[in-house]
């Protein structure tokens, strides 16, 4: 196998909050990297984010990876379009493959290829999701649905478990199942105790007019201000299965206190990293793997430049008269 001649210090693969704030410290470690961006980042999906650090008024997922990219962008991180489709270790590091042709070297690589989210069967659901009348995360933006209708759509014990956290903020929850099937003994019993009602599978879901609707097979329709699908997610995670990487039940990556897999030299970080899924906890990621990665490569110690050279010692004999 060939080997492209430029080495990188490190390929950040994915460019959500995770892999753009990794790229903003490695830049600024002085360290020459590259970023590659399939455009798929979770965050885009976000119409308001109101737990995000910093934005008292909240941020829209777009526009907070667009000042992401700027700050790394500032400071010379290179991102280009493009997505990984293969991953090989060679001698000093690894080789990756772009889907346009283009081959990557570089001695470390950091994963942040996230997860994708299984939908459900909404016709409109980009705009549901737009108006609130879907929303993809609980812990995020729970608060934002206090006391309103709230529907859980998922397998049954899930769909219970989550709306039973949802009951913090609302009294009307109701637990609606994507497959047939009845509880098991403990989720029957969280039911009752947190008051969620339960629905059988639906014959339509339906978005419109901010709110979603339910439709039963016997032809009666609920409507709710919100509704959370939990029905899992696919972990971008085959580049690293390929090279041995250990991943727990989700398929979501096993790193150490460092963000390090299995594989040595390769880093997880966000939501592909076996963790919780969130913004902050996918900016700490990165600056503690990072870090991590830059204290491994070889020094790069500043050099000295014809404007910061020393001046050269006097010789005694030219010194100032009054300080010989």
């Amino acid at each position: 196998m060939s080997v492209p001649d430029e080495l990188l210090d490190c390929l950040v693969i994915g460019a959500g909050p995770a892999g753009l704030t990794a790229a903003t410290y490695l830049v600024r470690f002085r360290r020459r990297i590259a970023v590659v961006d399939a455009g798929a980042s979770r965050a885009r999906w976000i119409p308001v984010s109101h737990n995000c650090p910093g934005f008292p008024s909240g941020v829209a997922g777009r526009t907070l990876l667009a000042r992401l990219r700027e700050q790394a962008e500032e400071f010379g991180a290179t991102i280009m379009p493009g997505r990984v489709v293969g991953l090989e270790r060679v001698q000093d590091g690894f080789v990756a493959s772009v889907d346009d042709g283009r081959r990557l070297h570089a001695r470390f690589v950091l994963l942040a290829t996230g997860i994708v989210d299984r939908m459900p069967p909404l016709a409109d659901l980009e705009q549901a999701i737009a108006d609130g009348a879907v929303r993809l995360c609980a812990v995020c933006d729970g608060y934002e649905a206090s006391d309103e209708r709230i529907a859980v759509y998922g397998p049954v014990d899930d769909a219970i478990r989550h709306a039973a956290f949802l009951r913090t903020y609302s009294c009307n929850v109701t637990a609606i199942r994507s497959e047939p099937g009845e509880p098991d003994a403990g989720a029957a019993k969280l039911a009752e105790a947190a008051g969620i009602a339960l629905l059988p599978v639906p014959a339509r879901l339906q978005h419109g007019e901010g709110r979603c609707e339910v439709t039963l097979d016997d032809g009666r329709v609920h409507g709710f201000d919100t509704l959370y699908p939990v029905l899992g997610g696919d972990a971008q995670s085959q580049l690293a299965l390929a090279l041995g990487a250990n991943v727990d039940d989700n398929r979501e990556l096993i790193v150490d206190a460092t963000l390090q897999t299995s594989v040595d030299g390769l880093y997880a970080i966000g939501d592909i990293a076996s963790a919780l899924n969130q913004i902050s906890v996918a900016v700490g990621h990165a600056a503690i793997a990072a870090t991590a990665i830059h204290n491994r490569l070889p020094r790069n110690y500043r050099e000295t430049t014809a404007s910061q050279a020393l001046p050269q010692a006097s010789h005694a004999g030219d010194a100032p008269a009054d300080q010989r």
